[in-house]
């Protein structure tokens, strides 16, 4: 018996069809598999630099002259302010210090952060009393304003400047002096002061790997 010619010709056109159908598809997992593997070398190259940004974090203490753009202290304040914090009460105020006279009667008032005097700009990190939680949970202000500091710190390394900590709080004469020169009303707690600047020289990053201070499930 002959098949019929135009059941043959659609019977090839279904099969092109289907073949077309099923390359198509082929091509396109191909191209699945390999944007996937593009995916994850892209956040394993993220990962890495991130870790790379918090291992490679040193204390600068020497700047440049070099003024900081107006659009990294704001990064920088973004980072600051992007720290967990308990509830979300955010209980942090930062005092950008970009002054000449101001930062000079700040590092002269201040033995433990002189650099400031030098420094082209120093962020005071604090805490807003009004804004913290009730009863003991109200002293979480002080690791939440750590946290903010930390992130800080972090984003001024990464965006290629120089910073480092220095303590203010509890000192009650540094609370005082910080508080006087930068006008800060009392339910404002200074917790430190960070110098901020273009790092003058390279200085190496501390290896404080200890495994000594890793305990596990109990003490």
């Amino acid at each position: 018996m002959n098949a019929d010619p135009d059941i043959m010709k659609k019977t090839n056109l279904l099969t092109l069809l289907l073949a077309a159908a099923l390359l198509i598809v082929s091509v396109r997992a191909a191209f699945i598999r390999i944007e996937s593997e593009e995916d994850k070398k892209m956040t394993s190259s993220n990962s890495q630099i991130i870790i790379d940004a918090i291992k490679s974090r040193t204390s600068i203490r020497s700047y440049q002259g070099k003024k900081i753009e107006q659009e990294k202290i704001t990064e920088i304040l973004k980072a600051a302010m992007s720290a967990p914090s308990a509830r979300n009460r955010q209980p942090w105020v930062f005092i950008v210090i970009d002054d000449e006279a101001v930062l000079k009667e700040l590092g002269d008032a201040l033995p433990n952060a002189a650099m400031t005097a030098s420094a082209p700009l120093a962020i005071a990190v604090c805490g807003d009393l009004s804004k913290t939680l009730e009863g003991e949970s109200s002293e979480y202000w002080i690791q939440d304003t750590s946290a903010a500091t930390e992130n800080l710190l972090l984003a001024a390394s990464a965006m290629g400047l120089g910073a480092v900590w220095t303590g203010v709080y509890p000192n009650r004469g540094r609370i005082e002096t910080v508080r006087k020169i930068l006008n800060i009303p009392e339910n404002i707690i200074p917790l430190n002061l960070i110098p901020i600047g273009y790092p003058e020289g390279s200085p190496k990053p501390k290896n404080k790997w200890d495994e000594a201070n890793i305990h596990k499930n109990r003490w």
